[in-house]
């Protein structure tokens, strides 16, 4: 075998996200909020008026945990909670104006960040690797939802 093919993925892998959510929150942290806060910002512009659970759900942490990041931003004017017209236990989940201005520098750290990420990648090494990540990523899936329906 050789030395590239005895690297280990899981853990390499697991480096990287490391790193990667460090870098995140360094960034978000630059910017007045949190990886996490950075997060909800993400979601709620481009999917509006979702709950705090299916938010929750979309970033795989409590419910207690978003509704306490929701208690920061709203405080802060960015998030604003409205009652769910068909179920009033709801709460809907809707960005303020002041939000723009946060998500175009969040969004712009973005960027940055994803070009450091490609750095010394030419564009055919950029798309094998993307090509490859949604392979795993596939992977993982077909893996989950085969767990899910044993």
């Amino acid at each position: 075998m050789s030395e590239r093919s005895d690297i280990d993925l899981v853990r390499l892998l697991s480096e990287i996200n490391a790193l990667l959510r460090s870098e995140t929150e360094r960034r978000a942290r630059a910017h007045g909020t949190s990886r996490a806060q950075w997060a909800i910002l993400y979601w709620l512009e481009r999917a509006p008026g979702l709950s705090q659970k299916e938010v929750a759900s979309r970033l795989e942490i409590e419910p207690i945990s978003v509704a306490r990041l929701i208690d920061r931003l709203e405080a802060a004017g960015l998030v604003e909670r409205r009652p769910d017209p068909a179920d009033r236990r709801v709460w809907r989940l809707h960005l303020r104006a002041a939000a723009g201005p946060v998500l175009a520098r969040l969004n712009e750290e973005k960027g940055a960040l994803n070009a450091l990420l490609a750095d010394g990648l030419d564009g055919a090494m950029r798309d094998q690797l993307l090509d490859a990540l949604r392979a795993l990523k596939a992977n993982l899936s077909r893996e989950r939802s085969g767990d899910a329906a044993a």
